[in-house]
C-alpha cells in the first residue's frame, strides 16, 4: 500500500473496535476516523495514549443519524468503512431488543446507504471503480458480525460460509438482519462489501458484564462467577488481537462479495472456560483462603442459550493465510494480566453504568 489510507471505523471505542484502532496506529499504515454512539460499553479511556499525530481522530455520531454520517463521509473522505458499531449482548437483547433493531438493523442500513451515496458521487456513478483493489484507490466495506447468527450446532461439525441462518436471540437476528443487508447492498448497487462472522472474543477492553471478564473480576474479589445452567454451553474463542489482524487482511486482501468465517479453533465449555479463568487469577494474584474453582456457582439458564458454537476458518486460512497466534491458554493469561494490571479502566467501568448485575432473565412472556 504506497499511501495512506483513511479508514472510517464505527464503534471504535467498543472492545473489538478499541482494539483494532489501536492496531491500526501502530502500523503506521492508516488514517482512523473512529466514530462512536458511546453508550454504555463505549469507552474513551480505552483509547487513551491514541493521538491525531497517528492518524487516529475521534468523532462522537450515532449510525443511524444518516446526515451526521453523510457529513463525516464528506469531510474525511474514507477510503474503506470497518462496521463493527453494534449492540452486542445477548442478555441485554432478551431485556430490550428494540434498541437492537434500531442499531444492528436500521444503523447498518443507514450507513450502507451513505457509503452507496459516498461512492456515487466519488466514482462518477459507478460501482466498477469503487470495485478496485484498495490499493488501486477502490473502496471498501467490511461488515463485522457474530456466528451467533447460524445459530446452535449440534455435537459435531462447524460453521461455514455457506451455513444456514437460524438466530435464536433478538440480538442474533437483528446482526443476521445486518448480514442480510450488507449482501442486498452489494448484489442490488454493487457496493464493495465484505461481511465477517467471527466465534467469541475476549481479551483486553472487555465490558464486564461479558462472560470472560465477568468472570476474571468475580474470581479476583472472591464473589461467586456465575455459570449458566449445566455449564456445557460451547463456545470457539478467539484472541481479539487475532481477530483484528484477521479483519485487516480481509480488509486489504478479501475477495468482494464473499463472506468470511473467523475462529479461533479453541472449543471450550463454559464450565471449562470459568474452571481456567479461576486457575490462571489464583496463579497470578492474591491467594485467597480456597481455590478459586470454589467461587464457581451455577445459575438459571437464559432463555434460547445456545449449545454449540464452532467455526471453520479454512477460507480465511486459504485465501489470505491468516491464523490465530494465540491458543486459548497464551490469549487467557494475557487477558487475566490485562485486568490485573487496568484496575482504573474496569473500576471505572463499574463505577458508570455498570455493577455486574444480572441481565436477561426475562422469561418468554415478558417477566422476571
Amino acid at each position: 500500500m504506497n499511501r495512506r489510507h483513511t479508514l472510517l471505523v464505527t464503534g471504535g471505542a467498543g472492545f473489538i473496535g478499541a482494539n483494532l484502532v489501536h492496531h491500526l496506529a501502530s502500523t503506521g499504515r492508516y488514517a482512523v476516523v473512529n466514530v462512536d454512539k458511546l453508550t454504555y460499553a463505549g469507552n474513551l479511556q480505552s483509547l487513551a495514549g491514541l493521538t491525531e499525530a497517528q492518524g487516529h481522530t475521534f468523532v462522537q455520531a450515532d449510525i443511524c443519524n444518516g446526515s451526521a454520517m453523510a457529513e463525516i463521509f464528506d469531510r474525511y473522505q474514507p477510503d474503506a468503512v470497518l462496521h463493527l458499531a453494534a449492540e452486542s449482548h445477548v442478555d441485554r437483547s432478551i431485556d430490550g431488543p428494540t434498541v437492537f433493531v434500531e442499531t444492528n438493523v436500521v444503523g447498518t442500513m443507514t450507513l450502507l446507504e451513505v457509503a452507496r451515496d459516498y461512492c456515487d458521487a466519488r466514482f462518477g456513478g459507478t460501482m466498477n471503480e469503487a470495485a478496485r483493489p484498495l490499493a488501486d484507490g477502490g473502496f471498501r466495506f467490511v461488515h463485522v458480525s457474530t456466528d451467533e447468527v447460524f445459530g446452535s450446532l449440534g455435537p459435531r461439525g462447524q460453521f461455514r460460509e455457506s451455513s444456514r441462518y437460524r438466530p435464536n436471540s433478538p440480538y442474533a437476528a437483528s446482526k443476521a438482519a445486518g448480514d442480510h443487508l450488507a449482501r442486498a447492498w452489494a448484489q442490488t448497487y454493487g457496493l464493495p462489501v465484505i461481511t465477517t462472522n467471527c466465534s467469541n472474543n475476549y481479551g483486553p477492553y472487555q465490558f464486564p458484564e461479558k462472560f470472560v471478564p465477568l468472570a476474571i473480576l468475580a474470581a479476583l474479589e472472591g464473589r461467586p462467577v456465575p455459570v449458566y445452567g449445566d455449564g456445557r454451553q460451547i463456545r470457539d474463542w478467539l484472541y481479539v488481537t487475532d481477530h483484528v489482524r484477521a479483519l485487516v487482511a480481509i480488509l486489504e486482501g478479501g475477495k468482494l462479495g464473499k463472506v468470511y468465517c473467523i475462529g479461533g479453533g479453541a472449543e471450550k465449555r463454559n464450565l471449562h472456560v470459568a474452571q481456567a479463568i479461576c486457575d490462571v487469577v489464583d496463579e497470578l494474584a492474591p491467594k485467597l483462603e480456597h481455590r478459586r474453582r470454589n467461587l464457581i456457582t451455577h445459575v438459571e439458564d437464559r432463555p434460547g442459550h445456545d449449545r454449540r458454537y464452532a467455526m471453520d476458518a479454512a477460507r480465511l486460512q486459504r485465501e489470505l493465510g491468516v491464523r490465530p497466534r494465540e491458543n486459548f491458554r497464551t490469549g487467557l493469561r494475557k487477558t487475566v494480566r490485562w485486568y490485573l494490571e487496568n484496575r482504573t479502566w474496569w473500576g471505572q467501568v463499574r463505577d458508570g453504568s455498570y455493577r455486574g448485575e444480572r441481565l436477561g432473565f426475562a422469561s418468554a412472556d415478558g417477566t422476571r
